[in-house]
Order: structure tokens, then C-alpha cells, then sequence
């Protein structure tokens, strides 16, 4: 399965914590800190249409950067698995200034092995990578192994050239890089944080009290706004984060063979992604998703039955890679159940409880601005 062949760059990697079944299930623990959603926003902030943020928006948050700053960024921000992992390491209160303490005391070199090795590259690349570092330069054979080699995870031209640029010179970059966190903490990220501190405090708490009332797989379903694992985990420690800027995809990380980082949406559904937005981004969503023809076919088809996107392209007559987009932004509003079973087959399914929600939302909404005026 391709990269974002059927999910998001945060969901697909979600994907990879399904497991064949265990005796029992396993511990639950819990961890909050904004220095998850340090590292998550510039994922977002770089890939905004899969996570259905408006990208004139987000691409007016990364023109505060300066160029340098700005371009190392937009190269590494979908490296963020290492540095998840790091800071779930971190000691309280695991903000972004903790974060950044501890990054500026790790040497430049290992900061970007951190960083950039997070990823599970093919081994011939990583290999390339290494060479490169120790010479100092990349030729353009190296280039082109580079682009065959990471072509299935749809790397580009210029990100295979940024990769290459940073490992000619990882110490400029470490450099370089924890520069441009602390730009983006000063222009943007410190007043975020206070914005989304109490959001995330609440989310962990109202998962604790599902916790109490609904089994693992249940609880999972329900923080993850849909997506249901086929089979049960096989690990025994399962840590629970929220992330205010994934919400509602999920992001799993695997600490070691029997402990993962589950990283979940922790947005209210009356808030919004876009500091000061009136309308909620729940809300606004599913009524774009609605208001296409074909999701309104597709989820009709799935009120009546769980569907593969094969059957479901089958049914509508339309190329695979077509009804994909179209469920993706169902799944963004939250209106479809996503089952993944651990042959990674998936199927879809309708959330009729979060469409009668959205015209609940749509009436509070309504009546709010109304009382406002």
C-alpha cells in the first residue's frame, strides 16, 4: 500500500500497530504534553490538505520563517517519528521549551541521526545516506538511487535533493534546524500552546473516565473517531497521547516490540484548527464532505453495508484512486468507520451516529450565533 493510497501521512502510519490477537489486553497508560503537537503541527502546516486545513492558511503560519529556516523544515517535516518517540522521554512538563532544552544539548550530528533515521528507509538508502555524510556531497548517481528507491513513498525530486543537502553536511543542519524550531516557536508555536494546553488536559481526561466504561478496542474506536482495529494489539503497554492538530486521525508509534505510543485526536468538536475560526472544523467538514453527490452515494451505500473502495468504485464506476479521495474526506469528518484487519484489508462503513451529531452541531451552531448577535 502506497503512501496515502488510503490514508493520511499520520493515519497510514497508524496502521502498522494491528497485530494478530493476545490472552489479555494490554496496560493502558497515559502521557499529555505539547511537545507531541511541536512536532505534529509542522507535519500538518506541510501537509495540510490531508488534514483538511484550509493550505492558504497554513501556508501563511510557514511564510513567517525565514528562508533557511523555512526550507529545512518543509524538508523535514514529515521526519517527526524519532522525535515523538524523544519526547515521550522528556520529563514533565514536556512543552516545547523542555523540548527544546533538550534538543539544543544533543550534539547537531545526532540531533538529524534522531531526526532522519526515525523513518524506516530501505536499507540501500540509508547506506547512500551514510556515504554521503562521510564525504561530504552527493553525485547524481546517489541521487538517482535515492528517487528509485523512495519513489513508493512518494518522494519528490526536491525532497530527495533537500535529503541529500542535509546529509552532506549534518552538523550545518542540526544547526540549522534547531534554529528554525525555536523561529517557529517564537512566531507562532508559544502562543499556540497556551491555546491548546487545557484542550489537550481535558481530552486525557475524558478518555481516562471511556477507559473506565468501554474495553480496549472500543476505547480506541472512540478516541480515533472511527477507525476500528480488526484484530486486538499485541503489545502489552499501550501509551495514550492526545494531539490537538491530528485530530480526528491517529498516529501510532512503536517504542519497543511490546510498548506503542497511540496518539490521538484531542480537538473539540466545537473548536477549530485556525486560532479565532467561528464556524468548528467538526462541524465544517462534514458538511463539505455532505456536500458532494458522489460521498452522499457512497455513504448511503455504506448505511446499507461495510464496502471495500474496491467494491465501492466497482459500484459507482469509478477508478479506484477516485472513491479513495472521496472516502478520505469522509473519514476526515468523522462520518465513516474505518476497519483495518491484520491482513491490512480495510473496509468502510457509516457513522449514522455522528450524522445525526452533525445536525445536532449544526443546530447548537445556529442557535449560538444567534444568542451572540
Amino acid at each position: 500500500m502506497k503512501r496515502g493510497q488510503v490514508f493520511g501521512a499520520i493515519e497510514k502510519i497508524g496502521t502498522m500497530g494491528v497485530m494478530s490477537s493476545i490472552d489479555s489486553p494490554p496496560k493502558l497508560l497515559w502521557d499529555v504534553g505539547t511537545a507531541y503537537d511541536l512536532f505534529m503541527s509542522l507535519e500538518v502546516l506541510h501537509q495540510p490538505e490531508e488534514f483538511g486545513l484550509r493550505g492558504a492558511w497554513a501556508a501563511g503560519v510557514r511564510s513567517r520563517l525565514p528562508a533557511p529556516e523555512r526550507e529545512i523544515l518543509q524538508h523535514t517535516s514529515s521526519f517527526y517519528k524519532g522525535l515523538m518517540i524523544w519526547a515521550y522521554a522528556l520529563p514533565a512538563p514536556k512543552d516545547s521549551a523542555t523540548a527544546l532544552k533538550h534538543l539544543a544539548e544533543l550534539p547537531p550530528e545526532e540531533r538529524m541521526r534522531l531526526l532522519l533515521l526515525s523513518e524506516k528507509l530501505p536499507a540501500e538508502v540509508q547506506t547512500v545516506l551514510e556515504v554521503v555524510a562521510v564525504r561530504g556531497s552527493w553525485t547524481n548517481a546517489e541521487q538517482k538511487v535515492l528517487r528509485s528507491a523512495l519513489r513508493e513513498l512518494n518522494y519528490s525530486a526536491g525532497r530527495v535533493n533537500g535529503l541529500l543537502d542535509i546529509w552532506a553536511n549534518l552538523a550545518k543542519a542540526g544547526d540549522l534546524y534547531l534554529t528554525a524550531l525555536r523561529t517557529y516557536h517564537d512566531v507562532f508555536f508559544a502562543e499556540e500552546e497556551i491555546r491548546i494546553r487545557p484542550a489537550l488536559k481535558a481530552a486525557v481526561e475524558r478518555a481516562r473516565q471511556l477507559a473506565e466504561k468501554l474495553d480496549t478496542l472500543e476505547l480506541l474506536e472512540a478516541l480515533s473517531e472511527g477507525f476500528r482495529f480488526g484484530d486486538t494489539l499485541q503489545v502489552s503497554e499501550l501509551v495514550l497521547i492526545p494531539s490537538f492538530w491530528i485530530t480526528p486521525l491517529i498516529c501510532d508509534l512503536r517504542v519497543s516490540a511490546k510498548k506503542m505510543l497511540f496518539v490521538f485526536g484531542g480537538r473539540p468538536a466545537n473548536a477549530s484548527l485556525v486560532p479565532g475560526e467561528v464556524v468548528p472544523d467538526a462541524l465544517f467538514r462534514a458538511l463539505k464532505a455532505l456536500a458532494d453527490p458522489t460521498r452522499l452515494r457512497i455513504l448511503r451505500y455504506l448505511t446499507a453495508e461495510p464496502l471495500t473502495p474496491a467494491q465501492l468504485a466497482r459500484r459507482l464506476r469509478l477508478r479506484a484512486p477516485t472513491v479513495v479521495h472521496h472516502l478520505r474526506a469522509l473519514r476526515l469528518a468523522g462520518l465513516v468507520y474505518l476497519t483495518l484487519e491484520a491482513s491490512h484489508k480495510v473496509h468502510y462503513a457509516a457513522r449514522s451516529e455522528a450524522v445525526e451529531a452533525m445536525f445536532g452541531g449544526l443546530k447548537d451552531f445556529l442557535e449560538q450565533d444567534l444568542v451572540n448577535r
